[in-house]
């Protein structure tokens, strides 16, 4: 399926997405979306743009004080505040143009502080071209990306036995679904499932009780993905026991970048150690599913 396509645009300045041309081309007319990229969110400045309108930025402190902008210490700074978040409302910016508001901010980012960044760019519009956001950003230079898709078949996988009644899983007869959880991230990482002596690297061996499956697809989509291309693959998915098939469930994983300065709608991200934030759908035969959401330590809980 046509799982694209995505932008990226170098060395794009932060005054562009507060253009008003740009908000009434792209922010209101659809969901836009923007990532920096190649940035870490624990060492650099790092922005994101989500579908609301919402222009949120994580500053080092330098850089949030030369701004001047408004926003709050980074509830992930410790005991000394290095990093600030700042959240600017395109919708209501775009409002009030000639407001002080938004001459203030358009100053910090054309004249005292030009911050540019390479982005990750997407916008989704039923009916309208793909290649609007080419033509817009033409003056910069911009490529237009397709995810990456790797398909894959494994033989003789030893899966765990699921139930969609028993979240909690059953003694002897079916795994939870925290241990389903960590059976996939092993199946993911390629990590071998048997526990064997000589192997140094992963002990993991699948939970009990288990089944072996003579073969299993999976499917991998590298890039930057927008939900509404996951909600399409998601019901493609569901539709794969309109008929009767064996497989007695299949399941969908999707995980957010690591260096995002959001990760659940517009709670701030953390990245010590792991930065993950993802969720994963199982779809049962039945229809039945189980949808399970996880962030890092230094997360808030996802809603």
């Amino acid at each position: 399926m046509d799982s694209g396509p995505y932008y990226f645009v170098k060395d794009l300045p932060l005054h562009e997405l507060i253009a008003h041309e740009f908000i009434n081309t792209f922010v209101k007319k659809g969901a836009c979306y923007a990532l920096t990229y190649n940035t870490n969110i624990d060492e650099d400045n790092t922005v994101a743009l989500l579908p609301n309108g919402k222009l949120i930025l994580s500053l080092d402190k330098d850089t949030y004080e030369e701004t001047g902008l408004q926003g709050r210490p980074s509830q992930y700074s410790g005991r000394k505040t290095m990093k600030f978040v700042v959240s600017i409302d395109l919708m209501d910016l775009s409002s009030k143009l000639d407001s002080k508001k938004y001459e203030r901010i358009s100053w910090a980012f054309k004249e005292k502080k030009p911050l540019k960044f390479d982005f990750l760019l997407a916008w989704h519009q039923t009916g309208a071209e793909g290649s609007a956001m080419m033509s817009y950003f033409s003056s910069y230079r911009i490529q237009e990306h397709q995810p990456k898709i790797v398909l894959s078949t494994m033989t003789d996988v030893q899966c765990p036995v699921l139930q969609s009644g028993e979240l909690r899983g059953q003694p002897g007869a079916a795994c939870s679904a925290q241990e389903l959880f960590e059976w996939l991230g092993a199946v993911f990482s390629n990590a071998a499932l048997n526990n064997e002596p000589d192997n140094f690297i992963s002990t993991y061996c699948c939970p009990q009780p288990s089944t072996v499956v003579a073969k299993a697809y999976l499917c991998t989509i590298t890039g930057f993905i927008l939900p509404e291309k996951i909600r399409l693959l998601l019901e493609q998915l569901c539709r794969y026991f309109d008929e009767p098939k064996l497989a007695p469930w299949v399941t969908l994983s999707v995980q957010g970048f690591a260096d995002s300065p959001v990760s659940w709608r517009e709670n701030e991200h953390g990245f010590r150690k792991g930065g993950e934030h993802l969720y994963n759908f199982v779809v049962f035969s039945n229809r039945d599913y189980w949808l399970q959401l996880a962030v890092g330590a230094n997360d808030d809980c996802p809603p």
